[in-house]
C-alpha cells in the first residue's frame, strides 16, 4: 500500500526529529540520533509527532471525508488541529509562525484561498512538510497542488517546490526501477519547464537542478523552504536505504523534524513500508490509527483511476 509507505515513512521521520529540534550539526555529530528517542527539545515522549505529522493527516481526513479536494474543509481541520488539539497525540506543542497567522486569517473570516501569507519572508517549509497526500491522487493537477500550499504559504516559491515535491513522489509511484537521482531529474525537468517563465524563481531550485547538493558543508537544514529541500535531496541521493536516509536527515541539525518528515515521506516510498524499522513504528502511540487512515485515504485515490 503505496500510501502506507510514503505516509508512515513521514511520521516516523518527524518523530525521530522531535527530540533534538533547533540543535546544532556538531553538537549532533558529536551525539548522534541512532534510534527512536524521547524527551530532548520539547520533553515529550519517543514517537511523538509533531505538527508536521498532524497537518498531513488532517488533510488526508478531510480529503477522505468530503472524497474530493475541499479548501474550506481542509482549513476546517487545520483549526480544529490548532485550536482543539484534534490530530494530536497529546496537547498541540509547536506550529509555525507563517501557519499560525494564515489559520488566525480563517478564524477572522478571510477566505480559505485568501488566507496564506506570500511574503519573501513566508517561504517556510511549512506547507512542503504535508503536501506529501496530493501524489496519491491520480492526475492531480499543478493548480489544486499550489492552492493546498496557499492555505497557509501562498509565496510562488513555496508553491513551485510543493509542486516539485509531489513531482518526485509521483515519478516514484508510477517509475519502478529507477535510481533516486533519476526520480528527481525526472521531476526537475517538469518543472523547469512548466514554469519557464517563473525565471527569477526558478533560480532558487538551481542547485537542485543542476545536482550541486554533495559537500555536507553546503547544506543548511533551517526551515527556509528551499534549505529544507536541499537537505531532503541530499539525505536520500547519499544513502541507500530508509534508515539511514532519516537519520541523516535529523543527524543535519536545526529543522530536525521537518527536514525527516519530508525526507521519509520519499524514502518510505521508494524502499517500502517494511523497510522502515518495525521498533520505531511500535513506539509511535496511536499508530493505528494513522494506519487506518492511509487504508481509507488509498481506497478513495483508487476510485479516482
Amino acid at each position: 500500500m503505496k500510501v502506507k509507505d510514503g505516509i508512515i515513512g513521514l511520521l516516523i521521520g518527524d518523530a525521530l526529529g522531535v527530540p533534538v529540534e533547533f540543535e546544532e550539526r556538531d553538537s549532533l555529530k558529536n551525539h548522534p540520533i541512532t534510534k527512536m528517542e524521547g524527551y530532548g527539545s520539547y520533553n515529550v515522549p519517543p514517537g511523538t509527532w509533531s505538527d508536521d505529522t498532524s497537518m498531513t493527516i488532517a488533510t488526508m481526513a478531510s480529503i477522505v471525508s468530503k472524497k474530493a479536494v475541499d479548501y474550506d474543509d481542509i482549513m476546517e481541520n487545520f483549526c480544529k488541529w490548532y485550536k482543539k488539539e484534534i490530530y494530536w497525540q497529546i496537547p498541540r506543542f509547536d506550529i509555525g509562525i507563517t501557519t499560525h497567522v494564515a489559520l488566525d486569517n480563517y478564524i477572522d473570516g478571510v477566505p480559505a484561498l485568501e488566507c496564506g501569507l506570500d511574503g519573501e519572508h513566508d517561504n517556510g517549509n511549512g506547507s512542503l512538510m504535508r503536501i506529501l497526500p496530493l501524489a496519491f491522487i491520480p492526475d492531480i493537477d499543478y493548480e489544486t497542488i499550489e492552492n493546498i500550499s496557499a492555505l497557509t504559504h501562498a509565496h510562488k516559491r513555496s508553491r513551485i517546490a510543493c509542486v516539485l515535491y509531489v513531482e518526485i513522489a509521483k515519478s516514484m509511484l508510477e517509475n519502478e526501477g529507477l535510481s533516486i537521482d533519476e526520480h528527481i531529474k525526472t521531476a526537475c525537468d517538469k518543472i523547469k519547464d512548466y514554469y519557464k517563465d517563473f525565471e527569477d524563481e526558478l533560480e532558487h531550485f538551481e542547485r537542485i537542478f543542476e545536482d550541486d547538493l554533495n559537500d555536507v558543508d553546503t547544506i543548511r537544514a533551517k526551515g527556509y523552504v528551499i534549505y529544507t529541500f536541499e537537505s531532503v535531496v541530499y539525505c536520500l541521493k547519499n544513502t541507500d536505504n530508509y534508515k539511514d536516509a532519516v537519520l541523516k536527515a535529523v543527524n543535519l541539525g536545526e529543522d530536525t523534524d521537518t527536514t525527516a518528515a519530508i525526507c521519509g515521506g520519499l524514502a518510505g516510498i521508494y524502499y517500502g513500508y517494511d523497510e522502515i524499522p518495525i521498533d520505531w513504528i511500535e513506539t509511535v502511540d496511536h499508530i493505528d490509527k494513522v494506519l487506518s487512515l492511509c487504508e481509507k485515504y488509498e481506497e478513495l485515490c483508487d476510485e479516482y483511476q
